[in-house]
């Protein structure tokens, strides 16, 4: 029952949350005449209603899972990774560059292409970490700003050198993969693919890594005590570039997912539109960085989105409502850092004023 500890508490909050934010909705909908039952009835039924709705909210939490594990494996080092939307787009564009030019059989190009993709947000990362330590760059405002340059980048890359000129669309984006290079679908007529298995797998690896392997204990104790990992002997600067390629990499791999599983090309401003890393940012604080219960915040959150489109259609209510009931949930995630904060300090005074 002990270890099941961490787990239930880093699923406590994220409900409570969801609760909260619930009771806002539902605030907002009474202000509009709805029916609040009718309305969360709808909300449901467009996020879990059928195995079509089910698909759909599975597709949209994967590439918000593997963000989520990989912020999620930074806030566990003590370190703040905010560029996951970044790494996740030069990820995507490194995914489908590999599939469309590396020789080789479908599942060659598949497998390269994922690893293209972890390998291009895991150094994309590792370049900011290694900015802090060389030149004490803060790493929350490298990550954040590494961002615009990631995103510009890959817009200039399918808007130029590597733009389909084939069609007549005016898109920026690059040619269609083959068919043999794409993750396959779960099930058939359905958009869930094989990268939601992949996410459910990482989950799983990460619970056991941080669980039972001693690189876990060193990441846990040096997010969670930095003076007594020094002391312990753990090498903070090995430790923090591990970190931030696995962060990285995690997020790369999900921008990989989603063009090798939805997409099938990279298309410029498809993986920043959705705000698939902000909302994996949510689900990971959300969750306290526990990888399993990052994992459910996301699949939630996911549910969430695409709930309130299908109850936009059915009912009166716009889909601006999951914005609301998001809100709430920041709000909740800002309380809850505010008063750690607070403690902190308080505990920090005490031991000052009696030394």
């Amino acid at each position: 029952m002990k270890n099941w500890k961490p787990l239930l508490h880093s699923m406590i909050q994220p409900i409570v949350a969801m609760l909260c934010g619930i009771a806002a909705g539902a605030i907002v909908i009474s202000f509009t005449g709805e029916s609040i039952m009718e309305a969360y009835q709808e909300l449901w039924r467009g996020a879990f209603g059928s195995l079509y709705f089910i698909s759909s909210t599975l597709t949209r939490a994967t590439p918000i899972i593997l963000c989520g594990l990989g912020i999620a494996f930074a806030f566990r080092t003590g370190l703040f990774n905010m560029g996951a939307e970044g790494q996740m787009v030069l990820g995507g564009l490194a995914a489908a560059l590999t599939a469309l030019y590396i020789p080789g059989s479908g599942w060659v190009k598949l497998a390269v292409a994922l690893c293209a993709g972890f390998a291009a947000g895991g150094l994309w990362s590792v370049l900011a970490a290694w900015m802090d330590m060389k030149y004490k760059v803060n790493l929350l405002i490298s990550t954040l700003l590494m961002n615009y340059i990631a995103t510009l980048f890959a817009g200039y890359i399918v808007s130029g050198p590597f733009k389909d000129t084939s069609g007549s669309a005016g898109l920026s984006q690059t040619s269609m993969i083959v068919q043999g290079a794409w993750l396959p679908k779960l099930v058939d007529g359905m958009s869930v693919h094989a990268g939601f298995l992949l996410a459910a797998g990482l989950t799983i690896c990460s619970v056991l890594l941080f669980r039972y392997t001693i690189i876990g204990y060193e990441v846990k104790m040096l997010g969670q005590n930095p003076s007594f990992a020094l002391y312990g002997g753990i090498n903070r600067l090995k430790l923090m570039l591990f970190s931030m390629l696995a962060s990285g990499g995690l997020a790369g791999l999900a921008g990989g997912v989603e063009v090798l599983g939805m997409q099938y090309r990279f298309v410029d401003g498809a993986l920043t539109m959705p705000g698939y890393a902000w909302t994996a940012l949510m689900a990971a604080l959300l969750a306290n960085a526990h990888p399993a219960g990052t994992a459910v915040c996301s699949v939630l959150l996911a549910a969430l989105q695409t709930g309130a489109a299908g109850m936009e259609r059915n009912t009166n209510i716009p889909v601006e409502l999951s914005t609301v009931i998001q809100a709430v949930l920041i709000l909740f995630i800002s309380v809850k850092f505010s008063y750690s904060f607070m403690r902190r300090r308080k505990v920090r005074g005490k031991y000052e004023s009696n030394h």
